[in-house]
């Protein structure tokens, strides 16, 4: 049987951080984006409008610092190798993140089948956000079901991985979901757990062996 695995980014196959804090670091704006990360965990923000207030941020943002933050994450290892292994499969990958889609996207080079990010104005910034371009956490079961009717699956066949409340509306539609350095919002719903920084640890849990 066919499954396809979905991938969330910010804190699961980064490890303890973010798009959105690996790009602001190089920009030197830790403290400023540290402090619209907690307000969006507290539920002071909504997706749109971290968005809004981090393309405010980056207005001089550039697509070297953009390239800079993407190789520097501190990102699992095993990534390539487990997607190389479920395509191998014949199963599907693919990453949905509500991070902004032209740093999502980079990871189609490294074997994804498919990404799913916020639409963001393209680097350097010279058109307006559009708040209805930013992904929220139920539009993750809205692309999940959308990739299924295009790989001609259901969600019965889908293996959701992550790490916290924005992954919790997708682990509850999936019959797997694996957590992933998860925070309470997800741990106690996922079929099972995983603590460590590599991917392969996790991807076990699934029932596929090195």
């Amino acid at each position: 049987m066919t499954r396809l695995h979905l991938f969330d980014l910010d804190g699961t196959l980064i490890h303890g951080s973010a798009a959105a804090v690996e790009i602001s670091r190089q920009l030197g704006l830790e403290r400023e984006i540290g402090e619209l990360e907690r307000a969006f965990a507290e539920g002071r923000l909504s997706t749109a409008q971290f968005a809004q207030r981090a393309v405010a941020l980056w207005g001089e943002l550039t697509e070297a610092q953009v390239t800079a933050a993407f190789e520097g994450a501190p990102w699992l290892t095993g990534i390539r190798e487990v997607w190389a292994d479920i395509r191998a499969r014949g199963e599907r990958c693919a990453v949905i993140s509500l991070s902004p889609g032209f740093f999502v996207e980079r990871l189609l080079a490294w074997g994804a089948d498919a990404t799913h990010g916020s639409a963001w104005p393209s680097v350097p910034f010279r058109e307006p956000l559009d708040p209805a371009g930013i992904l929220t956490p139920a539009a993750k079961v809205r692309i999940a079901d959308e990739l299924c009717t295009g790989f001609g699956l259901t969600r019965a066949d889908c293996v959701a991985y992550g790490d916290s409340m924005s992954d919790a509306e997708l682990f509850a539609v999936v019959p797997h979901s694996v957590a992933v350095n998860a925070d309470h919002h997800v741990s106690h719903i996922a079929s099972c757990a995983y603590t460590g920084r590599d991917l392969w640890g996790a991807y076990e849990l699934t029932g596929n062996q090195r």
